[in-house]
């Protein structure tokens, strides 16, 4: 009876260790892509106070009173000004098959699609791609990155936030229209307030889904970011160690 009792304990010791180690692997992780969880948690309650009081409630009146086909000619609008970020990264990531590809789609949106607003490159089968210069760096050689939140801008890295200023540089929308700076900054704004509307119906997922919102929305971005950086295929863990 005495050996049994040792075996369990001993057992109960082997299995309290190993998930000692584990709990003290995940967080050795959860640190590496997190060294500044401090101030990120504190943007991040920046950011959800932000959002409650002005944001959401101004993309809540435009989903409401902007008729469907209207947002979704809003969309495909800002969409096809994105391609022109597309065709640049995928050109200097060396992609340039999905680069042509790209201006493909500009063209014909820009045209007929009348300035956009309505996506006939992708029904006649030429695909949208979402590069960016973030990803371009990852590309390059900068996989890893620690994670950052910005208030209204959202979850980022330090390589994303560099490649942040970048997309903002190249972004025609800022220099289309500069000889009327209301009309550039109304129309910056209603893209952000386009894309909130779009997350509405994740709200309520993201709130029933996650214990804590912050780490919940900080993996799934490091994730979503894995994946587009390797064009949604990812290598497997075996294989990087390998």
């Amino acid at each position: 009876m005495t050996g049994k009792i040792k075996t369990k304990k001993w057992r109960a010791g082997v299995i309290a260790g190993a998930l000692m180690v584990m709990t003290g692997s995940a967080i050795a992780q959860q640190s590496a892509k997190d060294p500044f969880e401090g101030f990120n948690r504190a943007m991040f309650a920046v950011n959800e106070g932000l959002d409650t009081v002005a944001v959401k409630p101004i993309a809540q009146a435009y989903d409401f009173v902007t008729p469907l086909p209207v947002r979704a000619g809003v969309g495909d609008f800002f969409s096809n000004i994105l391609d022109v970020r597309n065709v640049l990264n995928n050109t200097l990531q060396g992609k340039l098959g999905d680069a042509g590809v790209d201006l493909g789609r500009l063209l014909i949106n820009s045209t007929i699609g009348i300035f956009g607003l309505f996506d006939v490159a992708s029904e006649i089968g030429l695909e949208k791609h979402d590069e960016d210069f973030g990803q371009t760096l990852a590309v390059w050689g900068w996989e890893d990155s620690s994670f950052l939140f910005w208030p209204l801008v959202g979850p980022k890295t330090v390589r994303d936030t560099g490649g942040l200023i970048v997309d903002v540089y190249t972004d025609p929308t800022w220099y289309t229209v500069n000889k009327s700076v209301a009309t550039r900054n109304s129309l910056i704004a209603l893209s952000f307030v386009d894309v909130r509307a779009s997350l509405l119906p994740s709200d309520k997922v993201v709130d029933e889904a996650a214990l804590d919102k912050y780490a919940y929305v900080r993996d799934a971005y490091l994730q979503r970011r894995r994946s587009q950086i390797f064009d949604g295929s990812p290598p497997r863990l075996e294989d990087v160690l390998d």
